[in-house]
């Protein structure tokens, strides 16, 4: 019965030895970035004020005193207040889950759709590629910035419509970045393996392509995020996006554009955190794909 068992056990480890050990390479490369690791502590800083903040903060972001309007930072208001008396600290925490929201969203909403698109246009080819990647090039003519912009003055200026408008603008790079894996591993020796046992058109981009290129699409998700997140600010600082009294962070920066000269604080808080935020995705994007890269030295 022992021998028994001890014949089993090296096979399972055998079997589980493969994805550990690609894990614990993954997890080296990512912590030898020490620019990674901490815009990864500072996402996961900001998700955690995002998820318990309004929680733990009692104030009302959106609660008036006209008597306290435009105080420079105290301990009675960590950041101040705004033209309305609003405690901006509290509106600050409030935005957290709002700016995180917009950026989430939008990013699994262009994501599913470009990686559906791109792993379509690269696995049938001809002409179902042909017109996929020619609509693709022409939500690439517009800038980013623009597109959404058209999309959301159609649509009407609301969060729900920020969050489509940036969704719809990051289908595109999504879906060229997934055609492009799924070129290559399609040519795979393997692929044609699976096929000739009779395995559906379905099963092989499902079971076998997709798990083959979700590298690339973490790191372009995790970087789209940042996008997303500079994106949504610009609309609400354009009057475009979340509307008042919602206490988005480019929304506040638009409110205290007025007052720059005699309470400056109204802007460069918002403007600051869009910009740690912004890097964090963006440095720890760039150590995620250094790490998930297998051509990078150890």
């Amino acid at each position: 019965m022992s021998t028994t068992q001890t014949e089993k056990n090296p096979s399972n480890v055998q079997k589980s030895s493969p994805r550990a050990e690609a894990f614990k390479t993954f997890m080296k490369r990512l912590l030898k970035n020490k620019a990674a690791v901490v815009g990864g502590l500072i996402i996961l800083f900001i998700i955690l004020v995002g998820l318990i903040g309004p929680f733990l903060v009692k104030t009302d972001p959106n609660a008036q005193n006209l008597l306290n309007k435009l105080q420079a930072p105290s301990k009675e208001h960590w950041f101040g207040t705004d033209n309305f008396g609003r405690d901006i600290f509290s509106r600050i925490v409030h935005g957290t889950k709002l700016t995180l929201m917009v950026g989430f969203l939008s990013v699994i909403i262009g994501g599913v759709l470009g990686v559906v698109l791109g792993i379509i246009a690269g696995y049938y080819g001809g002409t179902v590629d042909t017109i996929t990647m020619r609509i693709m090039d022409i939500l690439l003519a517009f800038p980013g910035m623009l597109l959404a912009l058209a999309i959301v003055s159609v649509l009407g200026g609301s969060l729900i419509n920020v969050i489509i408008a940036v969704g719809i603008f990051s289908i595109p790079a999504f879906a060229r970045i997934v055609r492009g894996s799924t070129l290559q591993v399609k040519k795979l020796e393997y692929i044609d393996a699976v096929r000739a046992l009779g395995a559906s058109d379905i099963r092989i981009i499902f079971k076998h392509i997709l798990p083959n290129i979700l590298s690339p699409i973490m790191v372009q998700a995790t970087m789209r995020i940042a996008t997303a997140i500079l994106t949504a600010a610009g609309l609400a600082y354009l009057g475009l996006g979340a509307q008042p009294p919602t206490p988005e962070w480019g929304a506040m920066l638009s409110d205290g554009r007025t007052y720059m000269h005699n309470a400056s604080h109204m802007v460069l808080i918002p403007g600051i955190m869009i910009v740690v935020v912004v890097l964090a995705f963006n440095i720890f994007g760039d150590g995620l794909r250094d790490a998930l890269d297998p051509k990078m030295k150890q």
